[in-house]
């Protein structure tokens, strides 16, 4: 097993329907009934008692959400309730191996609620049992607001459910050729992804890992890589366009601008008709309406200027101002060669090739 991985057993998997929901606080006398995900499917995913922290719990939990995901069985909203989680926690002695007496957070509905939750729950029953108290097991609500567990009702055991087998219901027996049959339709899965990203287009472990936390920013990314360069296509999406939606509150399937768009602004950078800078303007004012970059560019008049001639000019002129610094320059103070290709670039209005200014401005300064 791969250093810094850990396996959670999964104890069953059953489906059920949802029942509907009783509402009582949004009336001081009448509980409302809410029927409208009422016969929803429900999918309910028991662990084994194998994870050991808050952090663990929540690596849990983005990872089966990624891959229903990936899937496509689940959304994974957990704002909307599409996702939610029954938290057992239970705590024991340093070196025991007997498990301590659960109690069950019901329906919390964030990952950072989950953490929240099994901290407070924990430190709850440490000191109970500090003070000699015994635990009790029981169902607890995580109140959010006051950052607390507290009771619902006790809990018993599976067998006090009293469940028994529905007469109506026969047992479902499935062949090893079904399941397997299965298994080869499955799309490819977050780690599976992780690894041909890696390969295929040779980035970093980190970088495929933020690229598979998403199907969709994945399939985002693909799209322009195979289409641009690879490395610019990390940088821009991981980078440049992550801060965009963050800013506007939008997810990648929301993006103002496509795919297709971004490639197309990476290869104007690739190609040298913009520079970097220009490419971040041309991107803010793609953001607001997804024009081809190439329009912007060509109605703003903004194509980076690679003459020699003209460049020698706007150097001469930048050297010709700043007679006192060519002499300091001239001098030891190779720290100034910044200062000569800024004032380049500002002169040139942000239009002016880097590469080209670093070549002449080094000639002209040798």
């Amino acid at each position: 097993m791969p250093y810094g991985t850990k396996k959670i057993g999964i104890e069953r998997l059953h489906l059920e329907q949802d029942a509907g929901k009783s509402l009582h606080d949004q009336d001081p006398t009448k509980t409302f009934i809410d029927l409208n995900r009422s016969g929803v499917a429900l999918m309910e995913i028991v662990s084994k008692p194998d994870l050991r922290s808050p952090e663990e719990v929540a690596e849990y939990i983005k990872k089966l959400r990624s891959i229903m995901r990936y899937l496509g069985t689940c959304d994974g909203n957990m704002e909307e309730g599409s996702l939610r989680a029954d938290v057992n926690v239970s705590v024991r002695k340093m070196g025991s191996k007997d498990f301590g007496t659960r109690c069950e957070i019901k329906n919390v509905n964030s990952i950072k609620f989950m953490q929240q939750a099994i901290q407070y729950e924990a430190k709850r029953q440490v000191d109970l049992l500090e003070e000699g108290k015994k635990i009790d097991q029981e169902t607890r609500l995580f109140d959010t607001k006051k950052n607390e567990t507290r009771q619902m009702r006790s809990k018993e055991d599976a067998h006090d459910y009293r469940y028994f087998p529905d007469p109506d219901l026969p047992p479902l027996k499935f062949d090893q050729s079904f399941v397997d049959g299965i298994k080869q339709k499955l799309p490819e899965l977050p780690d599976e992804k992780k690894e041909r990203l890696i390969k295929d287009y040779k980035i970093s472990s980190y970088e495929a890992g933020v690229l598979i936390s998403d199907k969709d920013t994945s399939d985002y990314f693909e799209d322009i890589a195979k289409n641009s360069d690879v490395k610019l296509a990390i940088n821009w999406v991981i980078g440049d366009l992550f801060a965009a939606l963050n800013k506007i509150g939008k997810s990648i399937k929301e993006s103002p601008i496509s795919s297709k768009n971004l490639a197309k602004l990476i290869n104007l950078i690739k190609n040298n008709t913009i520079s970097g800078r220009i490419a971040k303007e041309v991107f803010e004012l793609m953001i607001n309406d997804n024009r081809d970059p190439k329009v912007i560019v060509e109605e703003k008049g903004l194509i980076q200027q690679s003459n020699v001639g003209e460049l020698e000019k706007i150097i001469d002129k930048v050297l010709n101002d700043n007679a006192d610094k060519v002499a300091e320059y001239k001098s030891g103070k190779d720290k100034l060669f910044g200062f000569f290709v800024g004032s380049v670039i500002k002169e040139s209005k942000g239009k002016a090739n880097p590469a080209l200014v670093n070549d002449i401005l080094k000639k002209k300064l040798s």
